[in-house]
């Protein structure tokens, strides 16, 4: 991913209204972000902490989704992400929903999505990051087909957003 400006982020969100998404607390560390190593933005508000965000580069731009924490999670129990599928303990992985974006959104409908509670999926199968021991599943994939696998399960995800 290439790195991105304030005003990009803020114009990207397709979930929210506009103030809303001028309101939205940014990560503090954008400069510091390994931008060469990330398919995607991610952060947790770090104002309101059941509240978090992520953005995608698209052929057709930025896309940004505003996601609210499900409660319940259960610290004693593996999760896989629906990303990068990683496997986690505890809370290494959450649920997210957002509001479908448009309409269906207005009208109060929302869909979910697993994901790394700490939004590292990008550095997980590239091997920059290591989950706790057994969070990733041996696999003969290349680094670059998890990669391409990571990509294919978040667009999915993005496409029954706009659905």
């Amino acid at each position: 991913m290439r790195p991105v400006t304030e005003r990009e982020i803020r114009a990207s969100f397709v979930n929210c209204s506009k103030g809303e998404a001028k309101r939205l607390a940014l990560p503090r560390d954008l400069a510091e972000r390994p931008w060469e190593d990330l398919d995607f933005l991610g952060w947790r508000d770090h104002t309101a902490h059941e509240r978090a965000y992520l953005v995608v580069e698209r052929e057709e731009g930025l896309v940004g989704v505003a996601f609210r924490l499900a409660n319940g999670r259960d610290a004693f129990r593996r999760s896989m992400c629906s990303v990068c599928l990683t496997t986690h303990p505890g809370q290494g992985v959450t649920l997210m929903v957002a509001p479908k974006a448009g309409k269906a959104g207005r009208d109060g409908n929302s869909i979910g999505l697993r994901m790394c509670t700490d939004f590292a999926c990008s550095l997980y199968v590239r091997g920059l990051k290591e989950p706790e021991p057994g969070g990733r599943f041996e696999e003969s994939l290349t680094v670059e087909e998890k990669i391409t696998r990571a990509a294919h399960n978040l667009e999915g995800f993005l496409a029954r957003l706009s659905a």
